[in-house]
């Protein structure tokens, strides 16, 4: 496969992230902001070191999607701290990465977006009535909106409105968390992702520079080191750094040496971690590495046929379009036409008939059966192309040239 059309496939990857990844940098911005200023003589809940220790675990097993036992520790912090938002944000949280690995499912938004509201409630409750917890409440506040703007930016909800409404009281709350005086590795990942994407966000989209206008200039350089520190250094926010680092080395830096080798350490720590596996599966594809590919893309679909917790159409639709790859380049098309087959099925599941998984499936079905002398059914399949694609795109003028090949006779 090309690498013209490897960029169509993860085309959508890097657009639908443009909008979340500016939400997130700024609530993290926000995290590291709203401990350094904290009154030291109150109690802060988030910096207290054995309930950074107890959530640390907790939040492992949600990565491990082990969300039942994570969301039991999540219930006991209700319980203990119900007068504080922090418990109702981690139960947001485990519902985030519920949907996280397919966001075209929207049965766990409701849910979602209702404990985001409770830590709306509770920490505008401290805000407003409580001043030694106004930096920390804003924190929470900032967070809840900031992430329920990302879940109204999604492509699959499409409601700008009220993102952007998210969007603009999130940066309200900002405003109250700006002071600091000291970072540890933990509220160092805040100003790292700031760092970064302070600068990258305007650079690849100019249309949000005003957003930044009261902000601080950032740093790339600093950001990408200060991330690395928090990876190597932290326990509380040392994995969310590390899948940032992962994310930002693979699509943003071209650094995939070291985008796999942290896309392999998640799996290996998280293996039922689903978008971890696909994460991982991606890797190795993209390196070439075809043989523990193959492995790996083999138990994405097993899990999904035992309907294992995390793992659906998603990551069905990367894994059996690596294996179509690889099963067509090793020349054993019956192999790659099933796989291609099941990757067009996963992605009309979904409805991501758009992507470069499903079009450039279609493409290759029609060249086997080009290969195998149906004609008709190569045809057919090249239409197809040409009426999901658009114009411009590059699948659509390579079907239109296969058409034309066609009808010549070729």
């Amino acid at each position: 496969m090309s690498r013209r059309r490897l960029g169509d496939c993860f085309r959508c990857f890097r657009l639908t992230a443009k909008i979340s990844t500016l939400i997130l940098f700024l609530f993290f911005y926000s995290f590291s902001n709203a401990q350094d200023s904290r009154d030291t003589t109150s109690i802060i809940l988030i910096a207290d070191i054995q309930v950074q220790i107890e959530a640390t675990q907790a939040l492992n097993d949600m990565y491990n999607y082990k969300f039942e036992k994570a969301e039991q520790q999540f219930r006991w912090f209700k319980q203990k701290y119900a007068w504080h938002p922090l418990p109702y944000f981690l139960m947001g949280l485990s519902e985030w990465w519920k949907i996280f690995p397919n966001m075209h499912v929207t049965t766990n938004d409701d849910l979602f977006l209702s404990y985001m509201d409770s830590t709306i409630l509770i920490a505008n409750n401290l805000y407003e009535n409580f001043p030694e917890y106004r930096i920390e409440s804003a924190f929470f506040l900032a967070a809840a909106y900031g992430f329920k703007g990302r879940l109204y930016a999604d492509d699959e909800r499409k409601n700008w409105r009220k993102a952007a409404s998210m969007g603009k009281t999130a940066l309200n709350y900002l405003e109250v968390c700006r002071e600091k005086t000291y970072l540890s590795p933990e509220l160092l990942f805040g100003d790292a992702l700031y760092n970064y994407f302070s600068v990258w966000v305007p650079e690849n989209y100019p249309v949000l520079k005003p957003v930044l206008w009261f902000f601080p200039k950032g740093d790339k350089a600093l950001g990408l080191s200060q991330l690395k520190e928090v990876s190597y250094n932290a326990f509380y926010t040392r994995t969310e750094a590390m899948v940032w680092l992962m994310r930002i080395w693979n699509s943003y830096e071209n650094d995939q040496v070291h985008a796999f080798q942290l896309a392999e350490y998640l799996f290996q720590t998280y293996p039922q971690n689903s978008y971890f596996h696909r994460y991982y599966a991606r890797m190795l594809y993209s390196r070439g590495l075809y043989g523990q590919m193959e492995e790996v893309c083999q138990e994405i679909l097993t899990r999904i046929d035992s309907s294992q917790v995390g793992y659906e159409a998603t990551s069905g639709r990367y894994a059996a379009f690596f294996l179509g790859q690889l099963y067509e380049g090793r020349r054993e098309l019956a192999k790659a036409k099933k796989y291609y087959e099941l990757t067009v099925r996963y992605a009309e599941e979904i409805n991501a008939i758009e992507s470069g998984y499903y079009l450039y499936s279609l493409i290759s079905l029609g060249e086997i059966s080009q290969k195998e002398g149906d004609k008709e059914a190569a045809k057919k399949y090249f239409n197809d192309v040409k009426k999901k694609a658009g114009r411009k795109d590059e699948a659509y003028k390579d079907a239109k040239r296969r058409l034309k090949n066609l009808e010549k006779g070729n």
